[in-house]
């Protein structure tokens, strides 16, 4: 059975059904209410401090969820619509882009070390975890973790 998680909250679920209902819609979160899950290939359990980041197939944010202001001081109307180097200033190991091989191919990118460097903050060093939107419309969810 699928593995899925949320986020908005974090909340992890099992389920036979990618969709909610009869209709194609996807499903959503039954603990917050969030408009969709992300499937993983295996359960995952991010950390308590953890933030969630959603981006589209252009790898502009599209939600934020739980730890992101915590880690950046950013709130929705700061993020929502841009795309995320720029938001968050993410700089991975050896200028790889692990966000755009993500988007690329496809495939999950994990503990993956990343400096946070968000408009007018300082450089917090993090952990990423990139998974792809297994469905037409794209994107990932991204998992920054505070070191």
């Amino acid at each position: 059975m699928p593995n899925f998680i949320c986020p908005n909250c974090g909340n992890r679920s099992v389920s036979t059904d990618r969709t909610a209902g009869f209709r194609d819609r996807p499903r959503g979160c039954q603990r917050c209410g969030f408009g969709f899950l992300f499937e993983l290939l295996d359960d995952y359990y991010p950390a308590p401090n953890a933030a969630f980041v959603v981006l589209d197939q252009e790898a502009k944010v599209i939600g934020l969820g739980r730890g992101v202001r915590e880690l950046t001081g950013l709130g929705d109307s700061d993020a929502i619509g841009r795309p995320v180097r720029e938001v968050f200033g993410l700089e991975f190991e050896n200028g790889d882009d692990h966000i755009g091989t993500a988007l690329e191919w496809g495939v999950r990118m994990m503990d993956k070390p990343v400096t946070v460097h968000a408009e007018g903050d300082r450089p917090e060093p993090a952990q990423a975890d990139i998974f792809p939107a297994y469905d037409e419309d794209g994107g990932l969810l991204v998992v920054l973790t505070p070191k």
